[in-house]
């Protein structure tokens, strides 16, 4: 694993992390860490982009639009959705080793993402309607998890992958995510997993005006000592290769969303945690508080929308 650090202070600004035909292009190398990967792709209409997976797996998955993948000798046509704060998406998995083609007819925004891995899976369609869509937290910790590609033990059992977990998460404008704050930077069996992570996010915007929101990450005492106190805008990544991550911090007004990608080296794909001693007592107040009725903001589709 390269030692290299281009992104230092681990929050990346849109356009920051830009080459060729991504938005976002965020792999191991260029993170300084071993597994994860994100790519964010902008296909302008009939555009298509050749896609190699090499040593990872990916997962193809429309934050705007609809798209056609090609992979394995198979044509994955994705209906999509208009944005992340319209509908739960469908989604592809291609396998390492393998090629792709992904193709727009109307054009979008595609995240991919991606973690080295051993094993070669078989590429897989996964429908909207299969996503378990989550309530997590009360009150003002309320958010919504789309867990698309969770691992197992997750709500509805998980999605299988080699190393990569991804998921959604949607929070209503004033409320906090990510918190209580947690960690998963050391291998602590049936406890804590290891998992390097990326947040990227976009907010929604309200009357005309761009949305903000803010991200905290604190030193845990263990990897590189990562702390991160940012103001996030639509396109922005943060990198969480240890520490206390939380809270996430939707201004009101501004509904956030955020992208996780999650892989480490651990020989088990689990998202195991551990919350910040000082703050975990906030879990025992939610049993007392209603969830926000903003939420869920949507729900998956009863079946195949195509």
């Amino acid at each position: 694993m390269t030692t290299t650090d281009p992104f230092p202070d681990c929050h990346v600004q849109a356009g920051k992390a830009a080459d060729g035909p991504y938005a976002v292009d965020i792999d191991p190398e260029r993170a300084g860490w071993g597994y994860s990967s994100l790519r964010i792709l902008d296909l302008p209409p009939g555009g298509s982009h050749s896609l190699a997976t090499g040593d990872s797996e990916w997962i193809v998955l429309p934050l705007s639009g609809g798209c056609t993948v090609i992979a394995e000798g198979e044509t994955f046509e994705l209906h999509g959705r208009e944005s992340v704060f319209s509908g739960v998406s469908d989604f592809v998995y291609l396998p390492r080793d393998s090629h792709a083609q992904i193709a727009s007819g109307a054009g979008g925004r595609f995240a991919l993402t991606g973690a080295r891995c051993e094993r070669r899976l078989p590429a897989r369609y996964g429908p909207a309607s299969a996503v378990p869509v989550e309530l997590r937290g009360s009150g003002n910790c309320s958010r919504q998890v789309n867990n698309f590609a969770a691992a197992a033990g997750k709500s509805g059992g998980g999605f299988e992958c080699d190393k990569l977990i991804a998921v959604e998460v949607l929070t209503p404008g004033g409320n906090w995510s990510s918190y209580p704050p947690h960690k998963h930077d050391q291998c602590r069996p049936g406890e804590e997993s290891e998992l390097e992570e990326i947040y990227y996010f976009e907010i929604a915007e309200a009357h005309g005006n761009e949305g903000v929101g803010y991200q905290r990450v604190s030193p845990s005492g263990h990897g590189r000592g990562t702390d991160v106190l940012a103001e996030i805008r639509s396109g922005d990544t943060v990198l969480i290769p240890d520490g206390w991550h939380g809270p996430s911090i939707a201004a009101p007004g501004h509904d956030m969303y955020y992208l996780n990608v999650m892989a480490g080296p651990e020989a088990e794909r689990a998202w195991l945690i551990r919350d910040h001693p000082d703050h975990a007592w906030i879990r025992s107040t939610w049993p007392d508080q209603p969830v926000d009725p903003r939420l869920p903001l949507y729900q998956a589709p009863a079946g195949d929308p195509r």
